[in-house]
């Protein structure tokens, strides 16, 4: 019978060996084997990938980013000590991986990017905000207006319009105070605004 003042015990036992898999994933990975690193990664990729195609526009620039994080993860494991913060920890890997891709890049190059997901989500953000998109012609002056960002601010709206993630976890991937994700994000949102008024000229 279910306890109704707390979870199933068989609900119970499905969830903690999970998270005891995990952990014993971890220590194995640490310990240099490649096969457990693997099977920590692999179900996990495709949330990676789409944080760095929402930060750096570009596919082949996320495959990039993702495949720098995942060898500087292999190589940094080790040193994680608290084992049960390594999804937040690989997400601030990869957000240093397309930031350091960006600014390393031509800032004159140019590229031709697809509407994806990425600018549906920014638009959302912005009509929520008092904006009346457009559909495409919308989606293709926020996707102009993103460009013009620096890395920090794609990342910071990457994480908090696109991801969906709370202040909180923003401030732990980044490793830095609330009150800057705060700040920093409605600057962000101030430098985004003013590009998409360019835009609209």
């Amino acid at each position: 019978m279910t306890d109704l003042g707390g979870s199933s015990p068989a609900v119970a036992d499905r969830v903690a060996p999970v998270a005891d898999r995990e952990m014993l994933l971890l220590d194995r990975a640490a310990r240099g084997e490649v096969e457990a690193f693997d099977a920590l990664l692999r179900p996990r990729l495709a949330r990676l990938c789409r944080l760095a195609v929402a930060i750096t526009r570009s596919e082949a620039d996320a495959r990039d980013a993702v495949q720098e994080a995942s060898v500087h993860a292999w190589r940094q494991l080790p040193t994680l000590r608290d084992r049960t913060s390594f999804d937040p920890w690989l997400s601030q890997i990869v957000v240093n991986a397309c930031r350091g891709l960006l600014r390393s890049q031509n800032r004159r190059r140019v590229r031709e990017i697809e509407v994806d997901d990425t600018t549906h989500g920014i638009v959302e953000a912005r009509a929520s905000t008092g904006g009346a998109p457009d559909a495409i012609v919308e989606a293709e002056a926020v996707r102009r207006a993103f460009t013009r960002l620096d890395p920090d601010a794609r990342a910071l709206i990457a994480l908090h319009y696109v991801e969906q993630r709370p202040l909180a976890e923003i401030a732990g991937i980044l490793r830095i105070p609330i009150g800057t994700v705060k700040w920093r994000l409605f600057r962000a949102r101030r430098v985004l605004d003013a590009a998409l008024k360019a835009e609209d000229r």
